[in-house]
């Protein structure tokens, strides 16, 4: 079995697998949208990053504030309180988040080396603390509870994207329709029955002035970043079940209205309502899991690259080997590979993860036509084969799981198209082959045959 199977396997017995299907999907219909949606697919390799006041305690992000999902995300912590006094300690956390060695500088110049081409970064995550300067709420990163709110670098979203942009990255903004810090969403004294596991604390339909103010925060807060923070290429929702078909408790905060508004000041502004589906999902996001299938809809895999989303102390990174298949994998079925790298709570990116994003960024550069700007090619994978293609060239990528693997003379590559010639991307041109029944045998150079497999070999096919 090869690596990329191993890695693939694993990610989709643990992921998430609760996506949109192609079949659902909505098409825009604009032509800047579907220039921007050509633009996206062209990327494939986005820098995703969770980051707030729960990094500190190498903790899951927000979700050990819902009591619906504490038996899985309060475990690695004893918090030894009942569920009120923990949200309490953990809204508390603001006020010593003091990340004094924030490098938004250097986090673009390694991901810029890593051949990343886009970053997604979180905002706001469930538990409503704003990572930007905003004006609607105290809980944020700027607010004077924080001890980094007098920073040069206090608006943390302002200095990432700029960072960012002046490497030539794309910006998506990551942020959650739900918010368990603001009264407005969780209210105190409501809670009634069921509604303050994830969805709001009462029944929106029951008090439709109260969920009208938590819209209009929402609104606030999402033209903020959508109009003083530059451009923004792509808006990323997450909290699936705040949408208006949630049948146990309606939650519409009229997403295309804001949209809309925000795409009057930025008309390219692609939407990720993810889970939802409908004309604002623009991009569909499995999370920790790929499509068993090629999609032929936009489409990005957000995989983290240690064990979980938020920083997690001594994690366990995947090799760069590892990570590299997982990309191939991921491009072969036609989407983009959002893989999440985790800040330290003092600002700093772990010096293995920089690691692993300079060793993909190496063979991206040498192998990098195979990936960026390709879409899918039938047969798309065979065995260890994964296929892309750019116009009337098919790349044909032959991967190889651990450096002690047989590297033999000739490759099999099965292909059914008349061909002229077949190259080493970043080697020899013009390789000998001949065609037989069971497809390309292509001979590689004797330069090839060291005893050490590469992560992968890369023939362009003509």
């Amino acid at each position: 079995m090869s690596d990329t199977n191993v890695v693939e396997e694993q990610i989709v017995v643990e992921g998430v697998h609760n996506y949109s299907t192609e079949e659902e999907y909505v098409k825009p219909e604009d032509s800047q949208l579907l220039d921007q949606l050509e633009w996206f697919q062209d990327q494939k390799l986005g820098l995703m990053m969770h980051w707030g006041p729960y990094s500190q305690l190498g903790l899951v992000e927000s979700w050990a504030l819902s009591d619906k999902d504490g038996d899985w995300s309060r475990d690695d912590i004893d918090w030894g309180v009942d569920s009120a006094e923990l949200k309490r300690q953990y809204f508390g956390l603001n006020k010593t988040f003091n990340p004094l060695r924030f490098q938004p500088e250097k986090w673009a110049e390694v991901a810029a080396e890593g051949g990343f081409k886009y970053l997604n970064f979180t905002t706001k995550h469930h538990d409503g603390f704003c990572m930007w300067d905003t004006q609607t709420t105290d809980y944020r990163i700027t607010g004077k509870d924080c001890p980094f709110h007098a920073h040069k670098y206090a608006d943390i979203c302002k200095n990432v994207f700029d960072a960012f942009r002046a490497k030539g990255l794309g910006i998506s903004a990551y942020f959650s329709k739900a918010d368990w810090h603001t009264p407005t969403y969780w209210a105190p004294g409501m809670e009634v029955g069921d509604f303050m596991n994830r969805g709001p604390s009462y029944p929106t339909q029951d008090y439709p002035w109260l969920w009208e103010q938590f819209v209009q925060y929402t609104h606030d807060q999402i033209m903020e970043l959508m109009t003083k923070y530059g451009r923004i290429e792509m808006l990323w929702l997450d909290a699936g079940w705040v949408c208006p078909q949630n049948k146990n408790n309606p939650q519409d905060i009229r997403l295309g209205e804001v949209v809309e508004k925000a795409r009057q000041h930025q008309p390219w502004l692609l939407s990720a309502d993810r889970t939802v589906g409908g004309p604002y999902e623009n991009v569909v996001t499995p999370e920790q899991t790929l499509p068993e299938h090629p999609m032929h809809i936009p489409w990005e895999s957000c995989i983290t690259m240690g064990t979980a989303f938020s920083y997690r102390y001594e994690d366990h990174y995947k090799t760069t080997r590892q990570l590299i298949h997982l990309l191939v994998a991921v491009v072969a079925k036609g989407g983009n590979l959002a893989l999440n790298v985790a800040p330290q709570p003092d600002g700093r990116l772990s010096p293995t993860a920089m690691d692993r994003m300079k060793g993909m960024g190496g063979w991206l550069k040498v192998h990098g036509e195979a990936i960026y700007g390709t879409r899918v090619c039938a047969p798309y994978t065979v065995g260890n084969t994964h296929f892309t293609m750019n116009g009337d060239i098919t790349y044909a990528i032959h991967l190889y799981t651990k450096e002690q693997d047989l590297v033999s003379e000739v490759i099999v590559i099965p292909l059914e198209q008349v061909v002229t010639q077949i190259d080493l991307v970043g080697g020899r041109e013009n390789l000998t082959f001949e065609r037989t029944t069971t497809g390309l045998i292509v001979h590689l150079p004797e330069s090839e045959l060291t005893g050490i497999a590469p992560i992968a070999h890369v023939f362009r096919i003509k």
